[in-house]
């Protein structure tokens, strides 16, 4: 009896230890939540924000962190989300109002961005590809100076409303609406 006392109390340890250490922990790659709303029109983007950290991001090399011409879940940790309440054009495509999956086929000079109806999915694990809903072809323009983390942004001017990928020395970016 004395040893399963001890048992339980090393397993408790265990695990307030664990659970301290997960929580009090920063993320390598944050959580982050960008939004737009406009009158009744609202986007949500939820995804994970990886650093470059001295690495090749994009390319054909094999060290590259995202090679060309294979599928990459638009960040890291869980898919990339990207919610909508109406119907609206994705890069020139019609969508539902609803919350998609979105990830990325990058190549050096267009990617293939793609919303599938899988969403609260793992991201490291590809979609079922039977459920892409859209995919659009968008060209990528280079940054002048290298950006250390990803980002995701909506961008309205006079000439529309955007939606913005950016990392390392690439920027992609989606018409909205």
């Amino acid at each position: 009896m004395k040893k399963l006392k001890y048992v339980i109390l090393i397993v408790g340890i265990i695990l307030i230890s664990g659970y301290l250490y997960i929580s009090l922990t920063p993320p390598v790659s944050p959580f982050e939540v960008v939004s737009y709303k406009k009158d009744t029109l609202q986007f949500e983007v939820q995804y994970s924000r990886p650093f470059k950290k001295d690495r090749i991001i994009f390319g054909s090399e094999p060290e590259a962190l995202v090679p060309y011409g294979e599928y990459w879940r638009l960040g890291a940790n869980s898919a990339t989300t990207f919610e909508t309440n109406k119907e609206m054009n994705f890069g020139g495509e019609k969508i539902q109002a609803g919350k998609y999956r979105m990830f990325a086929i990058p190549d050096k000079e267009k990617w293939k961005v793609v919303l599938n109806s899988e969403s609260g999915k793992f991201g490291y694990f590809e979609p079922n590809y039977e459920k892409n809903i859209i995919s659009v072809n968008i060209s990528t323009q280079p940054l002048l100076n290298s950006l250390e983390q990803f980002t995701i942004s909506f961008e309205e001017n006079e000439n529309g409303l955007f939606l913005i990928l950016k990392w390392d020395k690439t920027s992609v970016t989606i018409t909205l609406i």
